[in-house]
């Protein structure tokens, strides 16, 4: 489930998502070391001023998991640090999700786990609130709520949850969203136009939408 090893992305699976009819729920969250990715079973954790709901949730995980950090999307303060990140690495899982801000960058790329996260804050929690009773089995991340039943990917482009059961499917369309798109960027090197290529001229004679010409003639882009 590795994207780097099945060579896509998440624009890949952000597209595939809407050509089969799944919600698209993404979230604009940067790696801490660019570069990196992320793909996993979503492991929900929602802060409350205490990383002891990190340390339950790991204690709770699977290998390969993904520790999905909600903090309500807070600026004033970091809620995951380097020992939280050097745990998650101990209990084998494949990255952190924030939904928040992190610290100890510095620590956290050294110890090279996956985290994305909405940027940094050196201060740590600011206060202690009352822990949800969903604390450990949802977490809203943006204007999406995530369960153990979704997946979550990450890259450069940000992270995209999509349901489990859906993966299988998603990927496969992605990879022919991506062969398509890679065959038309190398006949654009070659010479041929990205307008040529998609019959741009008979896009604008046809009176339909330009999705619906792509898929008239199998085109990719966008659809």
């Amino acid at each position: 489930m590795d994207l780097a090893e099945l060579d896509l992305t998440t624009a890949h699976l952000a597209d595939a998502c809407i050509r089969t009819g799944v919600p698209v729920r993404t979230a604009t969250l940067t790696p801490v070391i660019p570069g990196t990715r992320v793909a996993g079973r979503v492991l929900p954790a929602r802060h409350a001023g205490s990383v002891d709901v990190f340390l339950e949730a790991i204690e709770r995980s699977a290998p390969g998991d993904v520790l999905v950090v909600d903090n309500d999307g807070r600026t004033d303060e970091a809620c995951v640090g380097d020992m939280v990140v050097l745990e998650a690495h101990a209990a084998q899982l494949g990255g952190v999700v924030i939904w928040g801000l992190h610290r100890d960058t510095a620590d956290i790329r050294a110890i090279g786990v996956p985290v994305f996260s909405l940027g940094a804050n050196p201060t740590g929690p600011l206060s202690l609130r009352d822990r949800a009773p969903e604390a450990l089995s949802t977490a809203q991340v943006g204007q999406w709520t995530v369960t153990s039943d979704d997946v979550v990917f990450g890259d450069d482009d940000g992270v995209l949850f999509v349901p489990a059961d859906q993966v299988d499917t998603l990927l496969a369309k992605a990879a022919g969203i991506r062969d398509v798109e890679r065959a038309q960027a190398e006949r654009v090197r070659q010479g041929e136009s990205l307008r040529s290529q998609l019959r741009f001229d008979e896009y604008l004679a046809s009176g339909l939408t330009f999705r619906e010409h792509l898929r008239k003639i199998g085109g990719a882009v966008e659809e």
